[in-house]
């Protein structure tokens, strides 16, 4: 049975959501109820060095507004904190606390765990051979949590 580019890209978007919400259920379980996927992409980036909304709206392609959002529910939270920079005392710089690495550490040992479910359904061939593929096809630029163009489009730029 030949199956359509389209359906190959619901296959995909369907792993995908299925680790992330079979992970965000487990963080649930573990006591983190209120970590959302958005949340770890965000705590991974300022943990990389965007330490303000600017640099966290580019890493995560979304608006500045949206990240200072994201920011103020993080630092609510206790996973981020907002602190004066050393080298500038106007400047304000994010950074991870060590309950925002705890929940880090947490999300990746269950998708350990969820990748061994899977192992377990199709054998540890099938999915490294799998992993392998989709490496080769995405290469090797940063994937994008956006929605393709979104950026482009709203700056008048062609996308």
């Amino acid at each position: 049975m030949s199956r359509s580019g389209a359906d190959l890209a619901l296959l995909l978007l369907g792993g995908f959501r299925s680790l992330v919400d079979d992970a965000t259920d487990e963080l649930a379980q573990r006591g983190y109820h209120d970590v959302r996927p958005v949340h770890d992409f965000a705590i991974r980036a300022i943990a990389a060095g965007a330490d303000d909304a600017t640099k966290l709206g580019r890493r995560l392609s979304v608006s500045k507004q949206a990240a200072a959002k994201t920011i103020a529910v993080l630092q609510e939270r206790g996973y981020v904190t907002r602190d004066a920079d050393p080298r500038d005392g106007r400047r304000k710089r994010l950074q991870v606390t060590e309950l925002g690495f705890e929940v880090l550490r947490e999300g990746e040992a269950i998708f350990d765990e969820l990748r061994d479910r899977w192992v377990r359904r199709i054998g540890a061939a099938e999915l490294e051979r799998l992993e392998k593929h989709l490496a080769t096809l995405v290469g090797d630029a940063p994937i994008r949590l956006d929605t393709p163009g979104w950026m482009t489009r709203d700056l008048g730029q062609p996308s």
